[in-house]
């Protein structure tokens, strides 16, 4: 790839206007693999200006040459598919076959979500006497972090392209390179000159300013909850709309209807997927106290079978963490729960014994931990999961409502009736049952401090869209 130093606005890549690079670390190897440079307030204009000057033209596009257009980008994406399963693997550690598997066809996925739910979407309807129009709310700022990165930046780029916006894509300086490389997926496409501009930098630089601007309409973010806390702030003045994916600290209620060994171990499992740095993970694992010891061992059993190793190997294993400051988080997160009493199931600090370079951190777990302990409250974003245990059902609901997040909730059960009827009480976004997960059609997104708003499916469209009524009409 020719284009890491440039940005892509108004369908060329560009230099930036003061020349300044960033460093692309592979995690795997601590070493970077190439650079980019780090946008600035000026860039964010130019590529501001190519965004408001296309909205014009593109909103008008109707939904047949949006459909040709997507359908488009869902081909030559499939020609790239390879050199962005590579790009995740190198920028953030996916492991090679996870991240085909996973990071890159999840893409494929939201491209096909967004031409299936266009295909029927009524723009415009007529009720009670007046018009409902749905209409492209504008140019929208897009902000993406790096754990899931083909996945939040698809989610974000194909709605507003379905429904008519234009934008502007700050992809997290941890993994860009994917982001790249679908900008040049979607300039074969035919993506008209800015509609889709894409600038790399720093949040707080390049963050800031498309947060800040006035003539962004929308801001769509995702990433910590501080973050979104600081693009919201910024976005006030400008009483823009603002979108917000954020942290979560998930609950996994085991219920005492289930083979309990067999969900904890499937909790352990689903939990360290990605090596846990999602930000919907079942972290906080309730079981029953009566079954505390089999959930322990169960547990610790789980933990020590997952394998841990470098994200070029095919194979079934987690990478590393994405960089050195997540890394010594985890590393001291950890240390606290020892430090506050926590039992030490399996891991702790430390790298794997047999990998000396590289940002790993061991599959950790925690017992007897009560729901007032630091690794309770905070999102620790990495392989470490805490067993706490609950005397009844009702005390099971409050430990797991008792958070400042509420992204998702987890229930595991052998009663579906049972598992529903508790999954209606957990004040979060999205609740699955017995680790069956939602996919690109499911609306995501959080209560409380884990955000506001809801990608994805049809709600990923509504995301982008204004509704405008028109009355006075005569109708029959």
């Amino acid at each position: 790839m020719q284009n890491n130093l440039k940005f892509y606005i108004n369908g060329e890549w560009i230099d930036p206007a003061v020349p300044a690079v960033i460093d692309v670390i592979n995690p795997a190897t601590e070493q970077p693999f190439t650079q980019i440079s780090a946008g600035s307030a000026v860039d964010i204009d130019r590529a501001v200006v190519a965004a408001r000057a296309a909205f014009n033209s593109f909103s008008q596009w109707s939904v047949k040459e949006r459909l040709d257009l997507l359908e488009r980008i869902r081909s030559i994406y499939k020609t790239r598919f390879e050199d962005i399963a590579q790009a995740i693997s190198n920028e953030m550690g996916a492991p090679i076959d996870m991240s085909r598997s996973s990071q890159t066809v999840i893409g494929m996925g939201h491209i096909k979500n967004a031409i299936t739910i266009l295909k029927d979407f009524e723009f415009e309807t007529i009720e009670s006497g007046m018009i409902l129009r749905h209409e492209a709310i504008g140019v929208c700022g897009l902000i993406t972090p790096w754990n899931w990165p083909m996945n939040q930046v698809a989610s974000k780029v194909m709605p507003a392209l379905a429904v008519g916006c234009t934008m502007v894509l700050k992809p997290s300086e941890e993994s860009p390179i994917d982001s790249m490389i679908l900008a040049e997926v979607l300039h074969e496409a035919g993506v008209p000159p800015g509609v889709f501009n894409l600038v790399n930098g720093y949040g707080p630089v390049v963050g800031e300013a498309m947060s800040n601007h006035s003539d962004i309409d929308m801001m769509s973010f995702t990433g910590s909850t501080r973050g979104g806390i600081a693009v919201a702030k910024a976005s006030a003045d400008t009483v823009k709309r603002v979108g917000q994916e954020l942290g979560g600290k998930s609950a996994n209620i085991i219920l005492d209807d289930i083979d309990i060994a067999t969900a904890v171990a499937d909790g352990i499992d689903y939990c360290m997927d990605n090596t846990g740095q999602s930000c919907n993970a079942p972290t906080r694992m309730l079981v029953p106290n009566h079954q505390l010891d089999i959930a322990i061992e169960a547990a610790r059993v789980a933990a020590n079978k997952i394998e841990i190793d470098d994200p070029a190997k095919s194979g079934n294993h987690l990478g590393p963490v994405v960089n050195k400051v997540q890394f010594d988080k985890i590393q001291g997160l950890i240390q606290v729960g020892i430090d506050e009493g926590a039992t030490l199931v399996a891991g702790g600090t430390g790298r794997p014994d047999h990998l000396s370079t590289g940002y790993y951190v061991k599959p950790t777990v925690f017992a007897h931990v009560n729901n007032n302990m630091t690794i309770a409250r905070e999102e620790i974003f990495g392989p470490v999961i805490a067993i706490l245990g609950y005397e009844d059902e009702e005390e099971a609901i409050a430990i797991a409502n008792d958070t400042d997040f509420g992204l998702a909730g987890y229930i595991s059960s052998g009663d579906m009736g049972h598992a529903t009827a508790v999954a209606r009480r957990i004040r979060a976004g999205q609740i699955a049952i017995n680790y069956k997960g939602g996919n690109s059609g499911t609306p995501f997104g959080g209560y409380k401090q884990s955000g506001n708003g809801r990608e994805k499916g049809r709600w990923g469209l509504l995301e982008f869209l204004e509704v405008k009524a028109i009355t006075g009409i005569e109708t029959d």
